[in-house]
């Protein structure tokens, strides 16, 4: 009678273990590296808004809003996505 080998104790499912690992490892990094950076335009865009846009209540034009509706629409793209919703819902 012969026995069969283990995939969890050969050494090719256990180097396949370790490419996985860093795989995951590698992939977490990338991860939060780029959710800090939207971490950081969401305190700039935040700043901003605190600050209404840069712009002073009395000098506010038509060209101000439109702006300000681009940035709404992109920024309801982003949320969409996110919590798909809009096009994006299921």
């Amino acid at each position: 009678m012969t026995s069969r080998l283990n995939p969890q104790t050969t050494p090719r499912h256990q180097l396949r273990a370790e490419k996985v690992a860093r795989n995951r490892e590698a992939a977490l990094n990338a991860f939060l590296g780029k959710k800090a950076e939207i971490d950081a335009m969401l305190a700039r865009l935040q700043a901003l808004s605190d600050d209404h846009f840069n712009t002073h209540p009395y000098a506010i034009t038509w060209g101000d809003v439109g702006t300000l509706e681009q940035y709404a629409h992109l920024l309801k793209c982003i949320t969409d996505s996110a919590f798909r919703e809009g096009d994006h819902a299921e």
